[in-house]
């Protein structure tokens, strides 16, 4: 029997397992030693910077927003094309996402897109550096500059991306990261935030843990309303593992991301993503296919990659279509290469355990479910 193929896997070796079983039989399983580690590593990963590790990568948007100054009539600008918590956490902080459209082929916004958007409301602006291709950053962020906007950088595909010779979190304002399973390395569920201001670091902890601010002779008090988000001793210690293979994971990604699109240019009715260039994550690899045209519907291309034991992720639906983002006025038409992408992206098999004969079947199943849609 033909084994399935997976769009998304996780790489977890028996020494990973090894060091979870040390932290397990340790005693000390929420946040420690292991946290305190995966923070440094991290930090020498970005040049120096300091990060703080979480729970997940909403977690770290959560606070990010927080330390914007985000609140109540402020705007934000977010791109129609991203996972919905990009722009929720905006929404739970009481501010108003203020979407954007992208490229449809790079997927990411730019600076003229983001610059016409912006109002006297607006407080920070959200790039999201889509599939783990950077955005280009140097005109945002002196647009930023120039009109004294904070810049949140959602970052949950990037792990590991570079712009412009620096690694993406080494450089920038705030930049969120995702160790989610499906990312390009993982926590099981965890995220990350880069400061280029070390002096936000006391509150970002404070935010992650209740607002309480420890006092001496054991006491405490509570300075804001906040959650908690703090990572445990047992997902800090596979990050730390992962993160010491982050390089040969990227690598690997990238040549089977090179190998889809040597072996699907020129497929009939099939849009390729922008290959980009060396700093490129390929967190996800999603081209779009234009239903209409091959007399066929998402549903039944999935059923049919899935029918020959591939598995298809959707990555991801336009976000102003969406009930929630309709209630904020948003329709359709507002963000036409949202829409399109929206409507036909599919997300095909992109991991480390993935070979290159399975690249070779899955582009073969691709191209078979096109014939068969015609």
């Amino acid at each position: 029997m033909t084994a399935y193929i997976p769009f998304a896997r996780p790489e977890i070796d028996e020494d990973t397992i090894a060091a979870v079983s040390e932290v397990l039989r340790s005693g000390w399983i929420t946040s420690g030693p292991q946290v305190q580690r995966f923070e440094s590593e991290l930090a020498a990963y970005f040049g120096g910077r300091p990060v703080r590790v979480f729970t997940h990568a909403t977690a770290a948007l959560e606070v990010a927003v927080r330390l914007a100054s985000v609140g109540p009539g402020d705007e934000v600008i977010v791109p129609a094309m991203t996972f919905a918590a990009s722009a929720n956490v905006v929404a739970l902080a009481g501010g108003r996402p203020v979407l954007v459209d992208v490229d449809l082929d790079s997927r990411n916004t730019d600076a003229a897109r983001i610059e016409a958007a912006i109002t006297p409301r607006t407080r920070a602006i959200m790039p999201v550096h889509f599939a783990g291709l950077p955005v280009d950053l140097e005109p945002i962020y002196a647009l930023a500059a120039r009109r004294g906007l904070r810049v949140i950088e959602d970052a949950a595909h990037a792990m590991g991306a570079s712009s412009r010779g620096r690694r993406i979190g080494a450089q920038g304002d705030l930049v969120a990261f995702s160790f989610h399973p499906n990312k390009n390395m993982t926590t099981i569920e965890g995220g990350a935030l880069s400061f280029r201001d070390p002096g936000e670091l006391e509150r970002a902890e404070r935010l992650r843990f209740h607002g309480i601010r420890k006092l001496p002779g054991g006491g405490m008090d509570v300075l804001e309303h906040a959650g908690k988000s703090n990572l445990s001793d047992v997902s800090a210690a596979i990050g730390i593992a992962q993160l010491a293979r982050l390089e040969r994971f990227n690598a690997r990604r990238g040549a089977l991301a090179r190998r889809y699109l040597e072996k699907l240019g020129g497929v009939s009715g099939l849009r390729l993503p922008a290959a980009g260039h060396a700093g490129h994550a390929w967190h996800l690899f999603a081209p779009l296919v234009d239903f209409d045209a091959l007399n066929t519907t998402r549903e039944r291309f999935i059923q049919a990659m899935h029918a020959r034991g591939i598995g298809v992720g959707v990555h991801y639906q336009a976000l102003h279509l969406f009930e929630a983002f309709r209630r904020l006025g948003y329709r359709a038409g507002d963000f036409p290469n949202a829409e399109t992408i929206g409507a036909r992206t599919v997300t095909l098999p992109l991991h480390t355990q993935l070979r290159d004969e399975d690249v070779e079947r899955v582009c073969e199943a691709v191209k078979a479910s096109v014939r068969q849609a015609k």
